[in-house]
């Protein structure tokens, strides 16, 4: 009989859980973008450059249209803000005094930072 509650409640707590992890990496994907959007960077999408505040609102809206396949922000950052979906050629991100880089990294430095923070 215990084993019986054990098997039934323990999925039931775990779907509590979720809330709780989807409220986290919310609120880092929020931080990455507002991140983007504040920076003085720009921003190279399939070979043609965009202000920082441009590259912010278009991944807003890839995070808008694809946030089911997103559940982290790690998920975020190699699913949506790394490469066009269209071309699948990589985000590139063009910093003063810094050399180019890929978006994926400069994020993923930006999540770290954030999450030492916390």
């Amino acid at each position: 009989m215990t084993r019986k509650i054990r098997l039934a409640v323990g999925p039931l707590l775990w779907l509590l859980s979720l809330p709780v992890m989807a409220g986290d990496s919310t609120a880092e994907i929020q931080y990455l973008l507002e991140s983007i959007g504040q920076s003085n960077c720009v921003f190279v999408r399939n070979g043609e450059t965009h202000v920082a505040t441009e590259a912010e609102s278009h991944l807003r809206m890839k995070y808008r249209n694809g946030k089911f396949w997103v559940n982290s922000a790690e998920q975020f950052i190699k699913r949506i803000a790394s490469q066009s979906s269209w071309s699948g050629d990589p985000y590139y991100i063009d910093c003063p005094d810094t050399d180019r880089r890929l978006s994926g990294d400069w994020l993923s430095e930006k999540l770290a930072a954030h999450r030492k923070t916390i």
